[in-house]
């Protein structure tokens, strides 16, 4: 982190790291108005005018998603009462933005995260649309999902279910399918699908373990299961289980170091954000 900034420590309660994520969204809103006073105003009326994380989230989100017939101030009241009723998915949020800030180099700050990645807006979104989907409140669940498909590029049906630190980094082009699970501390790239394998129903699309790192453009179909700290590679086809603590790479994918004894990651991919160690073990990959 830049000099003169506040350390967020792991001994730190939810509410304490709410309170010190706000903190420093709110001072580095402050920053760049006075650096960029074009921006004064937007920043003024996003964060600044705020007294909370969940209400700013709630008033940009509103914002993003409305259309001349759903109303900033509907979905305003909508995401601020969902946030407010249930704590939980605050924290997610939190850490959400402490994910991106923590694993892509090119987040700047949480204020650049809560206002301009709309891979973590339209997460934040999709909790309150599922938050809706199980309390059965489904059209205006299937509503806000069809608003954030259609704004921000990424389709996530509101019956799946999300951990929390996950990172939709890029996000155009997800593809989230109903009976998907998605753990905590979990990465995710552009143009990922987790889908179905044809029209049957039922419980039928992946179950993404803790800390497995997704590559841009993997398509992973069926309910199978990828392990906890796994890695799937970019452009990778996966149609079966994956063990925890592997890399899948290819068109069909397949395990670096072969089936019987796959080679195991040590570190935790979802985290360390490391999408090409495999190469050297994988291939004779020379350009």
């Amino acid at each position: 982190m830049p000099a003169g900034e506040l350390r967020y420590t792991e001994s730190s309660s939810e509410v304490e790291g709410e309170a010190w994520v706000w903190a420093q969204i709110k001072a580095e809103a402050r920053r760049d108005a006075e650096a960029e006073p074009a921006l004064a105003s937007y920043l003024y009326s996003t964060i600044l005018s705020h007294s909370s994380l969940k209400r700013s989230l709630s008033f940009h989100l509103g914002n993003k998603l409305c259309s001349s017939t759903l109303l900033s101030t509907l979905l305003y009241d909508l995401f601020l009462n969902t946030f407010s009723s249930d704590p939980s998915l605050l924290a997610a949020a939190v850490a959400d933005l402490r994910a991106a800030r923590e694993r892509d180099p090119a987040c700047v700050s949480f204020s650049h995260c809560l206002l301009n990645y709309k891979g973590f807006l339209a997460c934040q979104a999709h909790r309150v649309a599922h938050k809706l989907w199980i309390e059965s409140r489904r059209p205006l669940a299937l509503a806000l999902h069809s608003r954030i498909a259609d704004v921000f590029a990424v389709d996530i049906h509101p019956a799946a279910r999300i951990g929390k630190g996950v990172l939709f980094d890029h996000a155009t082009g997800v593809v989230v399918g109903e009976t998907a699970v998605i753990g905590n501390n979990v990465s995710i790239l552009h143009h990922v699908t987790l889908g179905g394998t044809g029209k049957a129903g039922g419980d039928r699309h992946p179950k993404i373990g803790d800390g497995v790192l997704i590559g841009a453009s993997a398509t992973i179909l069926g309910n199978v299961k990828i392990g906890e700290g796994a890695k799937i590679g970019a452009g990778s086809v996966v149609l079966i289980d994956v063990p925890p603590r592997t890399t899948a790479v290819g068109n069909p994918a397949r395990l670096v170091g072969g089936k019987e004894r796959p080679s195991k990651l040590e570190d935790v991919p979802g985290e360390s954000m490391d999408h090409t160690s495999f190469i050297s073990e994988w291939s004779d990959y020379i350009i």
